[in-house]
């Protein structure tokens, strides 16, 4: 069994509209959640999963969904090779509430843009809620993403970590097509 602490507002969206994103995930993973709507707590239980490893996607699905993913976003973890991120911002920035979202708005950027490109050169998913900034990507695509939103954390100039993103979309494009990066390179 695994516990997960969710947020009280993130519950309902881990049991859907009439169940459905729970059953969702209980049918993906081969598990049964138990959620505890009123405490915060949901558990997974793996004891008749077949698979394990899909009893550890359920709950890192259920990690994404209360960081703030879309259970959508977040069921896609059950494919091959998708991970979970959770970075803390007060890793980066202290305890201060203030310096927190100063640190955060850097990632979020002007309307969104910041976060938006991220996503749109990378093709993971990335979720700033509360103090942590969570990101949904498969092999490729995650350490990048990890590593501009790190940089941007470290106090790098925008426009170095927008480098930098342009510089890896030929890595992941190889990694996206099978190939060795340097076998696509060209």
């Amino acid at each position: 069994m695994i516990y997960c602490k969710v947020p009280k507002e993130r519950i309902a969206v881990i049991i859907g509209s009439n169940g459905e994103v729970r059953k969702k995930i209980e049918d993906y993973g081969g598990i049964r959640l138990i959620v505890g709507s009123d405490s915060g707590e949901v558990v997974v239980n793996m004891e008749e999963a077949e698979d394990p490893v899909m009893g550890l996607k359920a709950a890192d699905v259920v990690k994404a969904i209360a960081r703030g993913f879309t259970p959508d976003q977040a069921l896609r973890l059950f494919g091959e090779e998708m991970y979970l991120t959770i970075i803390d911002v007060r890793d980066f920035a202290g305890k201060g509430q203030k310096r927190i979202r100063q640190v955060r708005a850097r990632v979020i950027g002007r309307r969104g843009k910041t976060r938006e490109l991220i996503e749109e050169l990378t093709g993971a998913d990335v979720s700033v809620y509360g103090n942590t900034i969570s990101v949904i990507g498969d092999v490729a695509e995650s350490p990048v993403a990890v590593r501009a939103i790190t940089m941007l954390l470290e106090g790098s100039e925008h426009s170095s970590v927008y480098h930098y993103l342009e510089g890896q979309r030929q890595y992941i494009w190889a990694a996206e097509m099978g190939l060795d990066y340097y076998e696509g390179r060209e």
